[in-house]
């Protein structure tokens, strides 16, 4: 179960979350290629203005993210250009209320086209998302290799390093994207130090990780 503070955590800006959420009935999120696909395509529409990505996992019914939220100026005239005046009145709001709102905006657009495929009415994600404050530099170390790893730790699959919906392949890829690759390998000291933290025993990490049980 999620810890409670984690429903109620403001977003700061230049802090790094890890946000994660799952669908209001533990029914399936992702039911086919092409929702991954959308998913990551909305979620770029989204919040890659505001937000910058280092690690992510979509899994059956839940996804995590590892994030940094951009400076405020940047947040601000990002927000401008994305929305007409008459949409403004988040415009003067916080950088919690703003980014909480993309992230919405986002959830919504999602929830909509998948309602559509599958035939399906109501609420698709639970209310509200969870999103815990990385304050530390082991927690963020951890976490990568913990949002990376939850596909095996589910037994969605014998090894995470083979998962498609997952960023630890795509780190490992040279070719420019939006996704933090460089500062993440840079983090672990390069390719083999991430690779090699990677293939560690994840019974070594703390308990307070599994954040979505």
């Amino acid at each position: 179960m999620a810890k409670v503070e984690h429903y109620h955590t403001e977003f700061e800006a230049e802090r790094f979350y890890h946000v994660y959420n799952r669908t209001i009935d533990k029914g399936r999120l992702f039911t086919n290629a092409g929702n991954y696909v959308f998913f990551l395509k909305k979620y770029d529409e989204y919040l890659s203005p505001f937000v910058d990505t280092y690690s992510y996992c979509l899994l059956g019914n839940h996804f995590h993210l590892l994030i940094n939220i951009l400076p405020e100026t940047q947040i601000r005239t990002n927000f401008e250009k994305m929305y007409p005046a008459s949409q403004h009145k988040y415009a003067d709001k916080s950088v919690h209320l703003i980014v909480s709102h993309q992230f919405q905006k986002f959830f919504q657009s999602y929830a909509m086209a998948y309602n559509k495929q599958q035939d399906r009415i109501g609420t698709l994600f639970q209310k509200p998302f969870k999103r815990a404050l990385v304050d530390n530099d082991t927690y963020f170390t951890n976490l990568v290799y913990y949002i990376h790893a939850n596909p095996q730790k589910h037994g969605i699959i014998a090894d995470f390093r083979d998962y498609e919906w997952s960023s630890y392949q795509r780190i490992l890829i040279e070719k420019p994207s939006k996704l933090r690759k460089i500062d993440v390998l840079n983090w672990f000291g390069g390719r083999e130090g991430y690779l090699t933290f990677h293939g560690q025993d994840d019974d070594n990490l703390p308990s307070d990780l599994n954040l979505d049980e």
